[in-house]
């Protein structure tokens, strides 16, 4: 029990982690570059994309098989771009900067419920694949608190208040890795179907979020570079640690 207990504790930490540091930036940079939040973005999509590849997915056909790795893959996908069309949606229907700053902390929630499961059933299948993993989602997590500090700076919002509604988004990590624990620990079969799910939500979190937001940030040759060797990092990490 405490070790699911720790694993929980353990994914949230990871995650505030992240978080904070781009709430740092958000908060102490005011405006940093786009060439810094596209080469972060692409960096970490290209190490999520070496573990989706050569390390959740191999795993989730083991543990099953393929139909069934393919199944929950698109139903992870599917997932995903439910939770997009809903934020895409609401962020449509808002103007000023108090409002943009909710929704997107709103839907910066969302995508860290399913973060939680991620880190939840990587640290089951190994505790090496967990911390990859971990890594990988800290990163990810830095220009989503820069996105949550930005609104809110423009809308004169004190530091410590900005610092709070950071910490409240990071907070549904720990539920999302709870329920990754609680599915996964159930049987090998089940754990399989977890990672299955897993890997669709961050292939989709990859190619429909993190390159193309890259992109549109700093379309630039660095920026390719960037998915280029956190991809190459990622395949050397999984092959190393």
């Amino acid at each position: 029990m405490f070790k699911y207990f720790s694993i929980i504790i353990l994914a949230m930490s990871i995650s505030l982690i992240g978080t904070m540091i781009g709430a740092s930036i958000g908060v102490i940079v005011r405006n940093p570059s786009k060439k810094l939040l596209g080469t972060i973005m692409g960096f970490a999509g290209g190490l999520m994309l070496a573990v989706v590849v050569f390390e959740l997915i191999p795993e989730a056909i083991n543990k099953t098989n393929i139909l069934f790795t393919v199944i929950f893959y698109s139903i992870g996908i599917g997932i995903v771009m439910l939770i997009e069309k809903i934020t895409e949606k609401k962020s449509m229907e808002t103007g000023n900067y108090m409002k943009v700053a909710i929704i997107t902390s709103l839907g910066l929630m969302l995508h860290n419920l399913p973060e939680g499961i991620i880190m939840g059933c990587g640290f089951l299948v190994e505790q090496n694949l967990g911390v990859q993993m971990s890594i990988i989602i800290a990163l990810h997590d830095i220009p989503e608190g820069i996105a949550v500090t930005a609104p809110l700076m423009a809308s004169n919002v004190k530091v410590g208040k900005i610092i709070i509604y950071a910490f409240l988004t990071a907070l549904p990590t720990a539920l999302g890795a709870a329920l990754g624990v609680m599915t996964g620990k159930i049987s090998d079969f089940y754990l399989g179907l977890s990672l299955a799910l897993a890997s669709g939500i961050m292939m989709y979190v990859v190619f429909g979020e993190l390159i193309p937001e890259s992109n549109k940030l700093w379309s630039g040759i660095l920026n390719t570079l960037s998915v280029i060797i956190g991809l190459t990092l990622g395949f050397i990490m999984i092959n190393l640690i």
